[in-house]
């Protein structure tokens, strides 16, 4: 089956008398049955549990580790939501025999269910081919409300390389939404590294009309800079969907990446972007991308995924 259901045994942490963590607010729920109570305030969290794109754009394999590992750190992690905010696991979403187009089909069926059903979507990943899968849900779900959606993505790459032999990847999904929605693509990628990136891939952003932010820029001392910029594109748009790459981190906060480097953006700035687009009340949808737990230290960058999480519901839903 490409659907794993969720392991309640992987949500665990201190026992409380009263909701403290993480584990204790998250309900297992099996075979995508989405609760369709649209009068409550709902996360919905689905994995990915894919490396096929990943492996198609010859980075190191393992991401299809990192839903179970950003779950097992959340658990754990104090719960600071309102009362009254509801968090449902459905599981993971699984590539099988290499065949990321099902998984894809998959993913952005329940996105669109999941925005549906008015739940606030928190993907993990698993390849950045995942955000192909979720953005095309939630373009699909703003179709018929005529809303513009943006896309921000904090990444070392813009991750608009074209497809392999008519197969998508993880270097591809934002050039795959590009073709597929030329009029409403808006796309704004942050923390960009010019030595990871081939000048190609600065061309297909100008003719994608990509906004983007190099590495170099994208530190706290250039803070009203970034805010500007930002604030720019938020106000252009009706919704966004932001995607984090871990591997835009540096490697001394990311070590567990497919493609590291010690060259990329602090939490620091990151977490400054969180709030800014969170306090927009214009975010839609969520994923964490890139997480290889084969290769982590200490369990730093599931860490780190878990708090960028945190963080941003806690500003939506706090």
């Amino acid at each position: 089956m490409p659907h794993q259901n969720p392991s309640p045994s992987l949500w665990t942490g201190r026992s409380a008398e009263t909701i403290e963590y993480w584990h204790q607010a998250v309900i297992s729920i099996n075979d995508l049955s989405f609760n369709e109570d649209i009068d409550l305030r709902k996360i919905g969290i689905l994995g990915y549990a894919g490396d096929e794109g990943v492996r198609r754009n010859g980075g190191r394999i393992g991401a299809a580790l990192a839903p179970d590992a950003i779950r097992k750190v959340m658990g754990s992690t104090a719960f600071h939501l309102k009362t009254g905010t509801h968090i449902f696991d459905y599981g993971t979403i699984q590539t099988e025999k290499n065949d990321i187009e099902s998984s894809h089909a998959l993913i952005s069926k329940s996105v669109i269910r999941l925005l549906q059903t008015k739940h606030f979507p928190v993907l993990f990943g698993g390849g950045h081919d995942l955000a192909y899968a979720h953005a095309s849900g939630i373009y699909d779900y703003l179709k018929e409300k005529d809303e513009k959606l943006g896309i921000i993505n904090l990444d070392a790459h813009f991750d608009l390389r074209p497809m392999q032999n008519r197969q998508g990847h993880s270097g591809s999904p934002f050039f795959q939404l590009s073709q597929e929605n030329p009029s409403q693509f808006h796309y704004l990628c942050l923390g960009i590294q010019r030595a990871a990136n081939p000048r190609s891939l600065f061309e297909t952003a100008d003719l994608t009309q990509t906004k983007w932010m190099a590495m170099e820029d994208f530190r706290i001392n250039n803070w009203e800079v970034i805010q500007e910029k930002i604030l720019w594109f938020l106000d252009s748009v009706n919704k966004v969907y932001l995607s984090i790459d871990l591997d835009g981190f540096s490697s001394a906060f990311a070590p567990g990446v497919s493609a590291p480097s010690p060259m990329g953006f602090s939490p620091d700035i990151a977490f400054k972007v969180f709030e800014l687009i969170a306090s927009s009340k214009k975010l839609i949808s969520l994923d964490v991308v890139e997480l290889n737990p084969t290769y982590d230290q200490d369990q730093a960058t599931a860490r780190l995924a878990a708090r960028c999480t945190e963080y941003i519901l806690r500003k939506v839903f706090g």
